[in-house]
């Protein structure tokens, strides 16, 4: 493995741990009823990288950039994670984060 493609995996992994502490302090938030300003930027955080991911046909960025070092492309070649979890990544924390936020909004609404 070149030095690039591990400084991207890296890098890769620490933005995903970063985005699934985000996705899990929303799901505390509305769990716990300590919905704050916090809990908007980071719902804003999840939605921008969700954008980001659209632009770029669902992969990300670092995903792209990553196959320039490499021959391999198999699931989970630019992070460090497991296969099975770098295959599941987005429907496991955007169900996380979907039901996260129903739970934030029907805290607003004093429904939960």
């Amino acid at each position: 493995m070149s030095k690039k493609l591990l400084c991207i995996k890296l890098i890769h992994t620490i933005i995903w741990a970063f985005f699934v502490l985000v996705i899990f302090y929303i799901l505390l938030a509305g769990i716990l009823d300590k919905i704050n300003v916090y809990t908007f930027i980071a719902i804003g955080l999840v939605v921008a990288e969700g954008l980001i991911l659209l632009l770029f046909g669902w992969r990300c960025p670092l995903t792209v950039v990553g196959e320039k070092y490499t021959d391999d492309y198999e699931i989970g070649f630019d992070i460090f994670l497991p296969k099975w979890m770098a295959k599941n990544n987005k429907v496991i924390f955007g169900t996380l984060f979907g039901i996260g936020v129903v739970i934030v909004i029907l805290r607003l609404l004093d429904i939960f």
